[in-house]
């Protein structure tokens, strides 16, 4: 596997091929971060669930996708900070997503948390993706 310069990017493209291709779960190298990706995509209802598979060589997060009636929970996603350009925000900046229908990812001093979530604890940070 290639080395990649934007783990969390590619953790976010495999969600959303694997989405859009139909498949109902897919694989990514572990990390703390992506595991805390996934768990705010689990409590938002875009994934059902995830799970740590430490049977190889390297531990893998299996990713179970959500369809609602044959389409996928997730519309779109964006990230939005990236490698070159970080994005960062203050709490009162924090952009709504779709008026609302969609989520924001926020990378905060207290950790990875939505947008609704720093805006209600006046906290700012990265803004990672948004996710809709």
């Amino acid at each position: 596997m290639a080395v990649l310069s934007d783990p969390i990017s590619d953790f976010l493209t495999r969600f959303k091929n694997a989405s859009r291709a139909g498949n109902e779960e897919f694989r990514a190298p572990f990390s703390k971060m992506k595991a805390e990706v996934a768990r705010i995509l689990k409590e938002e209802g875009y994934i059902w669930n995830y799970e740590v598979d430490t049977s190889g060589k390297f531990p893998d997060l299996q990713v179970k996708t959500k369809f609602i009636d044959g389409k996928p929970a997730l519309t779109d996603l964006k990230k939005v900070s990236k490698p070159g350009r970080r994005e960062y925000v203050g709490a009162q900046e924090i952009p709504r997503v779709l008026n609302g229908l969609g989520i924001s990812i926020v990378s905060t001093s207290k950790g990875l948390m939505t947008g609704a979530q720093a805006r209600r604890q006046n906290i700012g940070g990265e803004l990672l993706a948004f996710v809709w």
